[in-house]
């Protein structure tokens, strides 16, 4: 756990922030060099990548307060405070694809096309985003007896939960669920049948693992048949999105 890469003044550099910006400027060039192959304008991807970045942090944070809403009532001042972590993903994931929408329409662009060239380094930048829950110490896991299990220092959410108990490092399963579901957007872009199948694919894989490992997650409580709120949405995501996955290759329609 190392909470502050470095210090300029009285200025600190948090390590959970640091990585969230480099996940976000590095998927961004990415993103605009392929689109730029592809003939779309680059200025407009950048444009679009900050409007996803605003809107993904915005509705992450929201979700998150919204689910621990007595302790922000509390501490209201604490809602600000995002370098100590607090982000979930499916909140950031709602807000981000309704303002990406309205700017890909406003722009008249394809809505599936673009989606489909930026969410492949959505995956990515989750792997790298993850370094920081690690290096934060949040998104920590249960304790398990395992030889890659980890423990926290005195000074973390994790060692204030669990104590010196060794935990399952959750933010590498989630780095190394990420990284695959990259790799395998990537390739399947290559053959891909219709607009709209890289982000349904992404869907698939995502609310799959991501319910697979919530079983391991220490810090989400279970709200509802012993399952965490990321695990009811990933419920309701995966059949949902297979089945329009279906129809679309019925179809082969590009929107």
């Amino acid at each position: 756990m190392h909470p502050i890469l470095f210090k300029i003044g009285p200025i600190c550099i948090y390590s959970y922030g640091a990585m969230l910006a480099l996940a976000f400027f590095s998927g961004i060039m990415l993103v605009r060099r392929q689109a730029m192959r592809e003939g779309i304008d680059g200025e407009r991807i950048l444009d679009l990548g900050f409007v996803i970045l605003i809107s993904a942090i915005v509705g992450a944070r929201l979700l998150f307060v919204i689910l621990n809403i007595k302790d922000y009532l509390a501490h209201p001042g604490q809602i600000f405070m995002l370098h100590r972590g607090g982000l979930i993903f499916y909140g950031g994931l709602f807000l981000a694809l309704v303002s990406g929408i309205w700017y890909l329409r406003r722009k008249q662009m394809k809505v599936l096309k673009v989606a489909d060239l930026v969410i492949p380094y959505v995956a990515l930048g989750q792997a790298v985003g993850r370094i920081g829950c690690l290096l934060n110490g949040c998104c920590y896991g249960f304790p398990g007896n395992l030889p890659w299990a980890i423990t926290f220092p005195p000074n973390s959410p994790a060692h204030s939960h669990f104590l010196d108990a060794s935990l399952h490092p959750t933010q590498a399963y989630h780095l190394l669920a990420n990284l695959f579901i990259f790799i395998v957007l990537i390739k399947l872009r290559r053959r891909s049948r219709y607009h709209g199948q890289i982000l349904l694919s992404y869907l698939l894989l995502y609310s799959f693992f991501r319910f697979l490992i919530e079983f391991l997650r220490g810090d989400n409580p279970r709200i509802l048949f012993q399952l965490t709120i990321s695990q009811l949405i990933s419920l309701a995501i995966f059949p949902l999105a297979a089945t329009v996955m279906v129809i679309l290759w019925k179809r082969g329609k590009n929107l």
